[in-house]
């Protein structure tokens, strides 16, 4: 039996409410739950705190009837039905893959994992059964490879989520070059991803290799940031950035930045925090990202350990997951480029034919010019 949200005042309804909806243990509300009328007075002057608090009402006011809206919206959804005509291009004439294609990246222990098993309980109706691998399995080598999940379980989805491996704060340089490959190349399902310090598990990505060619290279279509929030207040608290400096690099890479104009931050483990460090934490990253603290972020606790179903017990918490793949949609859709007509390629190989010419008599400039001056 679902629980149903209710903002009547009777004290079995403000508690239930208190326990789903975190947010309104904030001093910014009152006995019976609700926001404080006067600090809405003037919304020139709201501040960071109290946007996050109207976000999550607003996630509260239409959870119930919005889930099963958006839920259906997925289910049905075919790669560039969110595009929209740009340019007077018509969309027959626009190169739209046949899968949209969503990549998870983030550091070591972020939640990536485990926001894949909440999509699986929220949009596929799963059960119980864990189908990405989190980073406390027993396995070492699991997180070496990219994972392909069809989150809906449907032959006809059309949309994928590619859970990554987890990047080092101390081999950024390295971690986002391979996130460069990834997005110029593509991805593919069971592709390994070895690092430096991975030699002995070579063999083994060797072997996966060789199967590699089965599977259908994906271009990256979207890109969703996934942080850990309890890490990220523990890291403004002790004063050490450096995992908050990492993420803003891996946010604000000219590859992921080239394919969303704006991705989306994904904030998962938040439930280990009080409101209101979870919200001063959420608060603080987005200044120093410098994103919209409403629209630039998501707070998703994910499924427990003990796979407790987000709709069964928070149907906050599946709204929230099921509108973010549906804003990433709409921006994957807005990203595709128009087909490659004859005229372009000729445009092509007339600026390389010109561009060799312009190289050539440069090489003779410079050769006759120091032959002049020895002369």
């Amino acid at each position: 039996m679902k629980h149903q949200i209710s903002f009547s005042d009777d004290d079995q309804s403000n508690d239930l409410n208190k326990t789903i909806c975190w947010w309104r243990t904030c001093e910014e509300f009152d006995e019976n739950g609700h926001l404080k009328m006067e600090l809405l007075s003037d919304l020139s002057k709201l501040t960071a705190k109290l946007k996050i608090l109207r976000e999550m009402e607003r996630l509260t006011f239409i959870a119930q009837e919005g889930l099963e809206d958006l839920r259906h919206k997925l289910i049905s959804y075919r790669s560039g039905d969110f595009w929209l005509p740009v340019g007077g291009i018509k969309k027959e004439d626009v190169n739209i893959p046949p899968v949209a294609t969503i990549l998870l990246v983030g550091l070591s222990g972020s939640g990536k994992s485990s926001l894949v098993n909440l999509m699986y309980s929220v949009l596929g109706r799963s059960g119980l059964i864990p189908f990405a691998q989190t980073s406390s399995g027993s396995s070492n080598f699991t997180t070496m490879f990219l994972e392909e999940h069809n989150v809906l379980r449907s032959m006809r989805n059309g949309f994928c989520i590619y859970d990554t491996r987890g990047f080092d704060c101390g081999e950024m340089g390295g971690c986002l070059e391979e996130l460069s490959t990834w997005m110029e190349d593509g991805v593919r399902h069971n592709q390994p991803c070895l690092r430096p310090g991975d030699e002995k598990l070579h063999n083994i990505a060797l072997g996966s290799s060789l199967t590699n060619g089965r599977y259908i290279k994906r271009k990256v279509n979207c890109v969703m940031v996934v942080a850990n929030l309890a890490e990220i207040d523990k890291a403004f608290k002790d004063g050490d950035l450096k995992a908050v400096e990492a993420i803003r690099d891996i946010y604000n890479s000219p590859t992921v930045r080239n394919a969303n104009e704006n991705p989306i931050l994904i904030l998962t483990h938040g439930d280990l925090l009080s409101s209101e460090d979870r919200v001063t934490s959420r608060v603080k990253l987005c200044e120093y990202l410098g994103i919209p603290e409403t629209t630039g972020a998501y707070d998703i606790p994910c499924v427990t350990e003990q796979g407790i179903l987000p709709e069964e017990l928070d149907p906050v918490t599946a709204f929230t997951v099921t509108e973010t793949i549906y804003r990433v949609l709409i921006q994957a859709d807005r990203t595709h480029e128009p087909k490659r007509k004859l005229t372009d390629y000729f445009v092509v190989f007339f600026h390389c034919i010109m561009w060799w010419i312009a190289a050539f008599f440069a090489m003779l400039a410079h050769f006759f010019s120091k032959f002049g001056h020895k002369g």
